[in-house]
């Protein structure tokens, strides 16, 4: 969870691309070049041999619009590595 929040923090979508499961990754993935995002809090994190669940918060701000986007994510271990599958958002 954290190392694709700093994917977002720095602008890289390989990163963000190879940590996301191909069956849920977006065709067209693009980054808001706008987006300044200024903090994480990961709420609770629940880890199973294959499968994690993260509830975190993130603040960013695009101009003086400031939003916090809070979710709760899905991931699963695929070849040994942790990807992010899906998210609900509240």
């Amino acid at each position: 969870m954290r190392s694709r929040y700093t994917a977002y923090v720095v602008g890289d979508l390989p990163h963000l691309v190879r940590s996301w499961h191909p069956r849920t990754r977006p065709d067209d993935l693009e980054l808001d070049a706008g987006a300044v995002w200024e903090g994480l809090t990961v709420d609770e994190a629940h880890e199973e041999p294959d499968t994690a669940v993260v509830a975190f918060r993130a603040v960013w701000r695009h101009g003086a619009e400031r939003e916090v986007l809070a979710e709760r994510s899905r991931f699963v271990r695929r070849a040994g590595r942790w990807v992010y599958l899906d998210g609900d958002v509240s």
